[in-house]
């Protein structure tokens, strides 16, 4: 793992479902907030198809690829609809105590 890295302020993002992306060292990674309001860090590359998943629709804690139809989990990384069948990376996503969104990059690439 990285260190982490800053990548906005948690008001900054949406307040309803859904993912925005983010330059983290060169590597675009997706910062989406789920149907219970909760936040995720993934990398924004459907393993399927090479397309951005922050533009695809999040439902739970599923984000579809908005190509194909592919649906991951966004907490483990796992392709839960096919056509994907291979997992992408997910990083540890925390908020500090002064509201910063901090991620730290898991160091292994999936796609």
């Amino acid at each position: 793992m990285s260190e982490p890295i800053r990548v906005c302020a948690v008001d900054e993002l949406p307040t309803t479902v859904g993912a925005v992306v983010a330059d983290l060292d060169g590597r675009r990674v997706a910062i989406a907030r789920d149907s219970e309001g909760s936040l995720h860090a993934f990398d924004d590359t459907c393993s399927h198809a090479n397309v951005s998943l922050a533009e695809g629709e999040v439902e739970g804690q599923l984000i579809e690829c908005w190509l194909h139809g592919s649906q991951f989990d966004m907490t483990t990384g796992e392709p839960v609809q096919l056509p994907a069948t291979v997992p992408i990376a997910v990083h540890t996503l925390t908020v500090d105590e002064d509201g910063s969104v901090l991620v730290t990059l898991n160091d292994t690439t999936r796609v």
